[in-house]
């Protein structure tokens, strides 16, 4: 217990030397696989977000894994997510590694059932309906659970409908 409370010049240091080259190493890799190393576009890449947040702060914290070992883990990371981000352009990989959106609300009218198999409850959508300033359920076309875990809202006049290409799941 008393581990708990040391401090040391030393340790410090450490830190302050590994904080700023896993930052580093992050920065240089990011510039390197693109924007998309961030986003949430997929599960896949929420799942990258996630892992890297723990491999910084494990190299940073802990004195059992070194700079090296994780500027490895980071760079085997990014290079999985540039790796799977290329193979989703094939269809099996893309229905593999992504989820596919889910209809909760169409036409001002709750579906119930896809409510359930998203584990979305009805105030969680009134919610997502005051968000996008809406006033009237007539005025809403669709509300989507994106394969994110984020709901759209789309609306607009009733004289205007959604392109069929905007609802392809």
């Amino acid at each position: 217990m008393n581990d708990w409370f040391k401090f040391s010049t030393d340790g410090l240091l450490a830190i302050i030397l590994t904080a700023i080259g896993i930052y580093m190493a992050l920065v240089i890799l990011t510039r390197i696989s693109g924007k998309r190393s961030f986003s949430k576009m997929s599960s896949f890449d929420f799942a990258m977000t996630v892992s890297i947040g723990s491999i910084l702060a494990t190299v940073i914290v802990s004195k059992s894994v070194s700079l090296q070992y994780g500027i490895i883990g980071l760079v085997l990371i990014y290079s999985l997510q540039m790796v799977v981000a290329a193979a989703r352009h094939y269809k099996p990989i893309r229905n593999l590694v992504d989820n596919k959106p889910t209809l909760l609300m169409q036409n001002g009218k709750l579906i119930k059932d896809n409510l359930k198999k998203c584990k979305v409850t009805e105030s969680d959508v009134k919610a997502k309906l005051r968000e996008a300033n809406v006033i009237q359920l007539s005025e809403v076309k669709a509300v989507v659970f994106e394969s994110t875990g984020d709901i759209s809202v789309l609306h607009g006049a009733d004289d205007k409908a959604i392109d069929d290409w905007i609802m392809d799941f």
